[in-house]
This record gives C-alpha cells, sequence and structure tokens, in this order.
C-alpha cells in the first residue's frame, strides 16, 4: 500500500485597514496576512493543524506577528 501524506503552507491576504505604524509613525493602511499549514493526505488538504497572522506597513514595509485575537479586533 502507497500512502502520500504531508505538510502544506496557504498564504492568504485578508483586508486591512488604516492605522498608525508602531515603527515609522505614519497613519497609512497596513496589510494582513493569514498563514495556514495543513495536513494533505494525496495533496489533499485535511484539516488546519497551525494558524498565525502578519501585518504589514504599506509605508515602511515592517512586518509584525499579531495574535488571532489582535486580528479579530482590525475588523471593520
Amino acid at each position: 500500500m502507497f500512502l502520500l501524506f504531508g505538510f502544506k503552507t496557504v498564504l492568504s491576504d485578508r483586508p486591512g485597514r488604516l492605522a498608525t505604524c508602531q515603527y515609522c509613525g505614519q497613519f497609512v493602511h497596513h496589510q494582513l496576512q493569514e498563514r495556514a499549514t495543513k495536513f494533505t493526505v494525496f495533496f489533499i488538504p485535511v484539516f488546519t493543524t497551525a494558524r498565525s497572522y502578519r501585518i504589514t506597513c504599506s509605508n515602511c514595509g515592517r512586518t509584525s506577528a499579531i495574535r488571532a485575537r489582535q486580528k479579530n479586533a482590525l475588523a471593520w
């Protein structure tokens, strides 16, 4: 019997919002990105094993990790 399994990382962009950057101090748009690691069987994602969020300033390009709670606070 031959069984293929592994992990796949999926990046997806989420809607960002205007905020003050903690690094450059400018009030600009911040892009939110979700990174999900999924367990796959025969290249089909079965379930998500890990999920993380990052926010990027459009002015200076600095990226910082945020928690799921902070991501929910960014929702309109």
